[in-house]
């Protein structure tokens, strides 16, 4: 009989299983947002709800059983001031997946773990907006090579 089979191995020895997990639930609470493998989100899922359900008591034993898990003292400090207020009314369900496809080398499903109701990022908007201000259109998928050439050229007829 196979008892306790309630966990996937992730391929690793138990110990580099439980670093790993610890590391990327950290990566998650921090950016709110990691991409990873579906095996591994669908692991790293259950120990990061359980971080937050464990925060949302408030105690001083729970912010210990929280530090005794995650890396870094800044994302606990993230989790305890910020996170929790976010998350009050629900009662669990904090994480989604999003399936992106498979990675070219191994075939291996990615995905991305997030926190739902996240903020949304505004990066990709502000770029946008830099550059129709200054009036250049938004170059192609050039290589590294051609864009350096033509930064060299446009840098040669503005100093002439």
């Amino acid at each position: 009989m196979r008892h306790q089979t309630h966990h996937n191995r992730l391929g690793v020895q138990p110990a580099h299983r439980r670093a790993m997990i610890r590391n990327m639930v950290t990566s998650l609470l921090k950016h709110e947002r990691i991409k990873t493998t579906k095996s591994r989100a669908k692991e790293v899922r259950r120990y990061a709800e359980k971080m937050i359900t464990t925060a949302k008591k408030e105690t001083l034993a729970s912010k210990r059983n929280v530090l005794g898990f995650v890396r870094e003292r800044e994302v606990v400090n993230k989790l305890f001031k910020t996170l929790i207020y976010r998350y009050a009314e629900r009662k669990g369900g904090y994480t989604r997946v999003l399936k992106l496809g498979y990675r070219p080398g191994d075939g291996a499903e990615m995905v991305f773990l997030e926190l739902v109701d996240r903020p949304v990022e505004e990066k990709t908007i502000e770029a946008t907006t830099e550059k129709s201000e200054k009036g250049e259109s938004a170059p192609a998928a050039e290589s590294g090579k051609k864009a350096e050439k033509k930064k060299k050229q446009k840098e040669a007829s503005a100093s002439a």
